[in-house]
């Protein structure tokens, strides 16, 4: 069907020209819906998450995400939960459009269903699911929704840890300190100087206060956070992950700053 008013032709007689708009000018119309070149905003992401942050540590993994799910630039949502337990041995983060997160939640649930259904005496561990998640991102790469940033996967299975990153476009490599979305320009410098060459040395508790600390610079800095998070620990127990917890921030600071707007002096 053909949207354009235009193209719908005349209903009052050609002869008569009441309206001093003769000749109308049609619009060619080739072959194509006229709507399909209109501006569609549905098709732009809604609602989205901002960063999610993992480091590997002597034990297992860490992984932090906040609660908030912004409707454009509207903090609009405050208790979303971007940490989602794949299983026993993993735990998948993600930022970007939020839609295609629960998405991705939904298979993944469908997957360990027909795995545990399977009775064959096999978990699918943190590398299957990576794997997994690369084939089926790649596989419906056209379909994401192109602000997509990325998913963190982080587990511990058989005394091994493991922590990748997988794109809309199936992208993937592994570290000892990941992060997504804005984290990735401000939080992974401050944890690759705490994390890298002590991931064998460094404890929970250490790794929960460099977690913490990124999360607070992020909450400064990025104005699409927030000072409620998560934490999601995988070690040989299994996944924990934790309730909101609530950052210890200060804008006290502020006064003393100068030279932006109308302070000057």
């Amino acid at each position: 069907m053909d949207h354009f008013p235009l193209s719908w032709g005349r209903p009052r007689n050609d002869a008569v020209d009441a309206y001093g708009t003769f000749p109308i000018q049609q619009r060619p119309n080739h072959g194509q819906d006229t709507f399909s070149s209109g501006i569609q905003h549905t098709q732009q992401p809604i609602v989205t998450g901002t960063s999610v942050l993992a480091i590997k540590f002597k034990d297992g993994i860490m992984m932090a995400a906040d609660n908030l799910a912004s409707y454009g630039s509207l903090a609009r949502f405050r208790d979303i939960k971007r940490l989602h337990a794949v299983g026993e041995h993993t735990v998948i983060g993600a930022g970007g459009d939020m839609g295609d997160f629960q998405y991705i939640q939904s298979i993944m649930d469908e997957l360990m269903i027909d795995e545990f259904a399977a009775q064959d005496g096999h978990a699918l561990g943190p590398a299957e699911v990576h794997n997994y998640l690369s084939e089926l991102m790649y596989a419906r790469r056209s379909k994401m929704d192109p602000l997509w940033n990325a998913i963190l996967v982080g587990g511990f299975k058989d005394g091994q840890r493991f922590l990748a990153f997988v794109d809309l476009l199936g992208t993937t490599y592994s570290a000892s300190t990941l992060a997504t979305g804005y984290g990735a320009h401000i939080a992974q410098p401050l944890l690759r100087r705490a994390v890298e060459g002590r991931e064998d040395t460094l404890d929970a508790a250490e790794a929960e206060k460099i977690i913490e600390q990124s999360m607070q610079v992020l909450f400064y800095r990025d104005a699409r956070s927030l000072d409620k998070y998560q934490i999601a620990t995988i070690t040989a127990e299994g996944v924990k992950i934790s309730e909101s917890r609530k950052l210890e921030t200060s804008w006290s600071f502020a006064e003393g700053i100068r030279g932006y707007g109308a302070q000057t002096q």
